[in-house]
């Protein structure tokens, strides 16, 4: 297929490998021009000046750019991709963005002729790398249709979960168990350290039993060292959970450890560890 993809960053730039690699004819943009010259010296393909550029001539235009403004600007802004494509092209959205901006970018859709999906993904960049994402999908059943075996080369599970706004919404439900977890495993693990416990054998011994988690699994040891230099960022999180915070005013859901683990991670930032990973927030337990 003729392919599009927006945003070159962590995420971005190793799923549309994948799509290059499953022999998909792949153009793509970048804000900053030296990272979208750098993938096509690695994977083929070309890229453009603008959006609508890129978008032109493409059946799906992937994005995954940072926060609302960054969207409505690659898809409605003057040299935005809505004005290149052509009625019956799909544009997927893997941004981590609000309900509200993927409706608001649905309807503008249907009034140009064109399908629009909201899907956020999870699973981090080893997920991008290693082609292993969950992908929530909000949107029309006829564009996941089309859309889903792509979205595929790099992702492990891809699900429509409802109308536009859909997977915003469930990524926010994602977002929110993360941040309850990583703040239990990180007073689980210096707790077993000020206990004089051997935390390696703690977990191996934990970790087989209803206390296992992801996070556990692939943080726990790192968390331990203090070393925070991988995975997703605090100042994502933070965005990230300011999203899950409006859309709890809106809807009245109480978010008490949410709004809790955001403070802590405000703390990080302010501490300089605003590119740390999230599995940081153990280092205000440890240093406090």
């Amino acid at each position: 297929m003729k392919l599009a993809f927006l945003g070159l960053g962590v995420m971005g730039y190793p799923m549309a490998g994948h799509l290059a690699k499953a022999g998909h004819q792949v153009t793509v943009y970048n804000r900053t021009l030296a990272k979208a010259e750098a993938w096509v010296k690695d994977h083929g393909g070309s890229h453009r000046p603008s959006p609508m550029e890129a978008a032109k001539g493409a059946e799906i235009v992937f994005s995954c750019v940072g926060n609302d403004d960054d969207i409505r600007a690659v898809a409605l802004g003057p040299e935005g991709a809505f004005k290149g494509m052509e009625p019956g092209a799909i544009f997927a959205d893997h941004t981590t963005a609000s309900a509200d901006v993927a409706r608001e970018l649905a309807a503008r859709a249907v009034e140009t002729g064109l399908g629009f999906l909201d899907a956020p993904v999870s699973g981090g960049q080893a997920g991008a790398v290693n082609g292993k994402l969950t992908i929530m999908v909000g949107g029309e059943p006829q564009a996941f249709e089309r859309a889903a075996p792509v979205m595929a080369h790099y992702g492990r599970a891809v699900t429509l979960m409802g109308p536009a706004g859909s997977g915003q919404l469930t990524k926010m439900v994602n977002q929110i168990c993360i941040a309850g977890l990583v703040e239990a495993l990180a007073e689980g693990l210096n707790f077993a350290q000020r206990a004089g416990l051997d935390t390696r054998q703690v977990v191996e011994v934990i970790a087989k039993g209803a206390a296992q988690s992801w996070q556990m699994e692939n943080r726990a040891h790192t968390m331990v060292e203090g070393k925070f230099d991988f995975g997703f960022a605090v100042d994502w999180m933070r965005k990230d959970l300011a999203i899950c915070l409006a859309e709890a005013r809106r809807n009245k859901a109480a978010l008490p450890v949410t709004a809790l683990v955001d403070q802590f991670y405000a703390r990080l930032q302010e501490r300089g560890g605003r590119r740390w990973d999230t599995s940081s927030l153990i280092d205000l337990l440890a240093n406090p």
